[in-house]
């Protein structure tokens, strides 16, 4: 999973694996939508991730309810980071295991475009450009290298994709990579002729 962050908005990428060739492509999630403006990017156990991003979008449905205003990123990923924090304090609500997922979260806010990693500990750190999951050595040294914050988004784009490629097993194409954007105030996933036409661009 790569993400970059620049003043125009963010990038997520990530490589969709398939365990059969009988498998519909279309129902692997790896990107999800918690609000309009704020999305994120799953490594680990999906089913543990559904439980995150189900109580971060009801955390910023309450705001919005609240406050008549979008959640900043950064408290949503301090919602989701306590809720992972409530592992081993017993009484009710308290998780018997720690989740088993490393989540990039991505928006835009009044502060400006926000990428941030949380881990499974419940901790979470801010990145200009992050690699995650498998590969993620590898992706994070090119990254490295070739990230910079005069990047435009659409540069940033082929830069994500570039990097995928080289960690990837399986050829790079639209059926088996997820894209999305944080522009403008708003998080977009690709669709599968965007991905082609992204593709098409390498």
């Amino acid at each position: 999973i790569n993400a970059e962050y620049m003043g125009e908005g963010i990038v997520l990428a990530v490589e969709k694996r398939f365990t059969s060739p009988l498998l519909v492509t279309s129902s692997i999630e790896k990107i999800v939508e918690i609000d309009t403006h704020l999305g994120c990017a799953i490594s680990g156990l999906v089913a543990d991730a559904r439980t995150l991003i189900d109580h971060a979008r009801v955390e910023a449905q309450n705001h919005r309810f609240t406050y008549d205003e979008d959640i900043t990123v950064e408290a949503c990923t301090q919602s989701i980071c306590d809720l992972a924090l409530r592992f081993g304090e017993g009484g009710k609500g308290s998780m018997s295991r720690p989740f088993g997922v490393a989540l990039l979260l991505a928006g835009q806010d009044e502060f400006g475009p926000a990428l941030f990693f949380l881990d499974p500990s419940g901790s979470y750190v801010k990145y200009d450009a992050k690699a995650i999951g498998s590969g993620s050595e590898g992706a994070q040294l090119a990254l490295q290298e070739k990230y910079n914050k005069s990047l435009t988004l659409n540069e940033a784009k082929i830069l994500v994709l570039q990097t995928l490629r080289q960690v990837m097993e399986e050829k790079l194409s639209e059926k088996n990579i997820e894209v999305a954007v944080v522009s403008g105030g708003r998080f977009q996933i690709y669709s599968l002729p965007e991905l082609q036409e992204l593709i098409a661009q390498l």
